[in-house]
């Protein structure tokens, strides 16, 4: 069994304002905490590939990637929405940040008993097929399914996200994809402002309130959740993994703590290795607070071991 961690320096290389919470200096935090903790003598790492265009266009309408490409200025930067601006360095480690996944799902499918995880920015689970939003130019953990479903004909995917905002991307993406079942656990109310109601089979959502429990949460995965994830029998296991429900975590107001992300990795790595060959891909998402965020990230490869 091994873990790769997929990454790559464009991804450090673009900035989106001083006081703006999604910096790289997020990253940095999770590799010294590797270093400190000693798993970065443990895990391997590599550089990802830099998505195509074509591997995009296998998770967004074609209209829109082509859009960025033709909107992005030289210099300066554009706002797509209230929360996500465009300028050129962000879309270079878009490229990368999308093609981490694409590079680790490559890894996996060449042998048994793998496991990755895309230490990347920007996120991705918030953009959908045809916009982008909350921080999110391309889907990061849709483009990694679409292309393992095209590629390597994988029949069943499992998408699990435990951000503390749904990933209104993901379901907007695959809504209508019998191939893949995506699980979402998100604070409810709270942004992106989801309709809390599944509305198709595709989708199981887990709205939670604001101050939820490890305990709480840890009992709903294992009552509603785990029964559905073995019956489905997923191939492959991906997941947009965002840490910002942690207690420390002032981007939400749910009370995870460290442990709960080592639980979370003990079953997804159990999962995998019941149904999927132990293969399963984990991509960074939210998380905003250094110290909780890098040690959280180390707690849940720990998990996986």
């Amino acid at each position: 069994m091994s873990i790769c961690i997929f990454s790559h320096g464009r991804c450090l290389q673009y900035d989106v304002g001083h006081d703006h919470p999604e910096s790289a200096s997020r990253l940095h935090a999770v590799q010294d905490q590797l270093l400190s903790s000693g798993l970065a003598y443990v895990l391997e790492q590599r550089d990802g590939n830099a998505a195509s265009r074509d591997d995009l266009y296998l998770a967004h309408d074609r209209a829109y990637v082509d859009s960025l490409f033709e909107l992005v200025p030289e210099h300066g930067h554009i706002w797509l929405d209230d929360d996500t601006q465009l300028n050129a360095k962000l879309l270079r480690a878009a490229l990368y940040s999308a093609g981490c996944g694409i590079s680790a799902i490559d890894y996996l499918m060449q042998g048994a008993d793998r496991k990755a995880f895309c230490l990347v920015r920007p996120p991705g689970h918030h953009a959908e097929r045809a916009a982008a939003k909350g921080f999110c130019l391309f889907n990061n953990i849709a483009i990694a399914a679409a292309y393992a479903l095209e590629r390597y004909k994988v029949q069943r995917i499992l998408i699990v996200d435990f951000d503390v905002h749904h990933g209104n991307g993901t379901e907007d993406i695959f809504q209508h994809e019998a191939r893949v079942r995506f699980f979402s656990s998100f604070q409810h109310p709270y942004y992106p402002y989801t309709d809390p109601i599944s509305r198709s089979g595709s989708i199981i959502k887990m709205p939670l309130d604001a101050g939820t429990s490890g305990a709480l949460y840890r009992q709903r995965w294992l009552d509603e959740w785990l029964p559905l994830m073995h019956q489905f029998q997923p191939e492959l296991v991906l997941v947009s993994a965002g840490f910002d429900a942690h207690i420390e975590d002032e981007m939400g107001q749910m009370k995870l703590t460290d442990q709960d992300y080592f639980w979370l990795g003990q079953q997804l790595a159990q999962l995998a290795a019941r149904h999927s060959q132990g293969r399963l891909l984990s991509m960074l998402e939210g998380g905003y607070e250094h110290s909780p965020l890098a040690r959280s990230v180390v707690q849940y490869l720990k998990g996986q071991l």
